[in-house]
C-alpha cells in the first residue's frame, strides 16, 4: 500500500477518478433522475426512451473510444472527453421537457463513454510490469467508489438545500478539476503501442475479432453484460420505485446511493480477502449469482430498513464482481489490445443495460414496478449458475499477464451510473 501513495502518477489518476466521479454519482442518481422524474413527471415509458437515449450514444462512444486509447494513450483519451463532458453537464440546467431531458443525455453517454473506458484502461500503462495489475485497478477504481459513497449524498444535500440544477454546476467544475490532475500523469512509453498505418475502422475491427475470439475476454465480457442485463430495467423503474412504491422523496435515492457505495467500498475490501481461487471464471460467475440475489434484496419490500440493507448488500457483492471482472479483462488482453478489450466490455454493459429498456415499462404497466425489479435479479442468478461449466473450461486457459499481489485494502468503481 505504502508503494503506491509514493507513487504520484497513480495518486494523480486516483485523485482524477474520485473527483470526476464524485461529480457524475451526483448528477446522475440525484440529478438526472430526481429532475426527470420529481421536477418533469416523467413516466415509465419516458425514462425508458431517456435511458435507451443514454445507452445508445454511449454505445456508440464506447465503439470509437476504445480505438483511441490503444492509438494515443488514456491520459488524453481522458483529459480531452472531460473537457467535453462540460459543457455537457451545464446544458442539462435549460431542460423544460422530457424531449429536451433525453437529446441532453444522448450527449452525455457519447461524452461520458471515452471517460468510462480511458478510467478503466490505465492501470497496464502505470506499471512498471504486470506485477500489481490488481493493486492498481484497486486504487484507481477504489476511488470511484468512494466517490460513489459521497457523490449521492453531495447530490441530495445540493437538491434539498439549493436545487436539483446546482448538481450540474457541481458535475461539470468536477469534471475540470480532474482534468487538471490527469495532464500530468506520466506513463510508461514502452508500453504504449505504436501508430498503426491503419484506418479507425480496421484496427476496431481487429479489436472486436480478437475480443470475441478469445474464449476468456469472452466470457468475462458476456457474463459482464448478463450482469448489465439483469440491471437494465432499474435505469427505467428504480426512481419510480421510491417514488410510487416507497412514497419517499428525492433525496432518498442519494442517501440510498450512498449506502450502495459503502457497500462498493466494503466489498472491494473483500475481494482482497478472497482465496487466490477466487479471482476466476468460476469466482466470477458465482459472485455474479450473489448481484442478482442482491438485487432481489434490495427491491424485495417496501421496508425502508430492509431497502436501506439491500443496497448495502447489494453495493458489497457488486464491488466484488466489478473488480473481479476488471482483472479478469486485463489479464487477458496484450498491451495493444487492452483500450479496445475494455471498450468492449463497456459496449456491452451499455447494451445490456439498453435492451431491458424496450419491455421495461410495458412490463411495468402490467405487473408494477417491483415485480419486473425483482425478475431482473433472478433471471441474472439462474443465468450466472447456468454458465459455471464454461467458468471451469475458461480456468484451464493460460492468462496473457499476472495479475499480480492481491491489494491489502481495495476498493471498486463502475458502480451503475453510466456517467463519468
Amino acid at each position: 500500500m505504502s508503494g503506491m501513495l509514493r507513487n504520484r502518477d497513480v495518486m494523480r489518476v486516483v485523485a482524477a477518478r474520485f473527483i470526476s466521479r464524485m461529480g457524475g454519482e451526483a448528477a446522475f442518481f440525484v440529478g438526472v433522475w430526481g429532475k426527470a422524474a420529481y421536477e418533469l413527471h416523467a413516466t415509465p415509458a419516458q425514462l425508458a426512451l431517456l435511458m435507451a437515449s443514454l445507452a445508445i450514444s454511449g454505445i456508440l462512444g464506447t465503439l470509437v473510444s476504445g480505438v483511441l486509447v490503444d492509438r494515443y494513450d488514456p491520459r488524453r483519451v481522458l483529459a480531452v472527453a472531460e473537457l467535453f463532458f462540460v459543457p455537457t453537464a451545464l446544458a442539462f440546467l435549460l431542460p423544460t421537457t422530457m424531449l429536451q431531458m433525453t437529446a441532453l443525455a444522448a450527449l452525455l453517454g457519447f461524452f461520458g463513454s471515452p471517460v468510462m473506458t480511458a478510467s478503466a484502461s490505465f492501470a497496464p500503462f502505470l506499471l512498471d510490469g504486470d506485477t500489481g495489475l490488481d493493486r492498481v485497478n484497486a486504487w484507481i477504481e477504489g476511488a470511484g467508489s468512494l466517490s460513489f459513497v459521497i457523490g449521492p449524498a453531495i447530490g441530495a444535500v445540493l437538491a434539498k438545500l439549493i436545487s436539483i440544477d446546482s448538481i450540474f454546476i457541481f458535475d461539470a467544475a468536477t469534471s475540470l478539476a480532474a482534468v487538471f490532475l490527469v495532464w500530468g500523469v506520466h506513463l510508461r512509453r514502452d508500453h504504449l503501442s505504436p501508430r498503426e498505418k491503419t484506418s479507425a475502422a480496421t484496427e476496431l475491427r481487429d479489436g472486436l475479432r480478437f475480443v470475441y475470439g478469445n474464449r476468456a475476454l469472452r466470457y468475462a465480457i458476456l457474463l459482464g453484460t448478463a450482469i448489465w442485463l439483469g440491471f437494465g430495467a432499474f435505469g427505467a423503474l428504480e426512481p419510480l420505485f421510491y417514488r410510487d412504491v416507497l412514497g419517499t422523496g428525492v433525496e432518498t435515492i442519494g442517501y440510498m446511493n450512498t449506502l450502495f457505495g459503502l457497500g462498493l467500498v466494503a466489498g472491494a475490501w473483500l475481494f482482497s480477502r478472497l482465496p487466490e481461487g477466487a479471482v476466476s471464471a468460476r469466482g466470477l460467475a458465482a459472485v455474479s449469482s450473489l448481484v442478482g440475489l442482491g438485487a432481489m434484496l434490495y427491491v424485495g419490500t417496501r421496508s425502508l430498513f430492509i431497502v436501506a440493507l439491500g443496497a448495502l448488500v447489494w453495493g458489497v457483492v457488486i464491488g466484488v464482481a466489478d473488480v473481479l471482472l476488471k482483472v479478469l479483462i486485463q489479464s487477458n488482453s496484450p498491451d495493444h489490445m487492452v483500450g479496445r478489450a475494455v471498450g468492449a466490455a463497456q459496449m456491452h454493459r451499455q447494451a445490456g443495460e439498453l435492451l431491458p429498456l424496450a419491455a421495461a415499462p410495458s412490463l411495468a404497466v402490467a405487473f408494477g414496478v417491483q415485480p419486473v425489479l425483482i425478475g431482473g435479479g433472478l433471471i441474472l442468478s439462474v443465468v450466472a449458475l447456468l454458465s459455471l461449466p464454461e467458468a471451469r473450461a475458461v480456468d484451464r486457459l493460460p492468462w496473457v499477464r499476472a495479475a499480480g499481489s492481491r491489494p491489502t485494502l481495495t476498493a471498486d468503481d463502475e458502480p451503475v451510473s453510466p456517467v463519468p
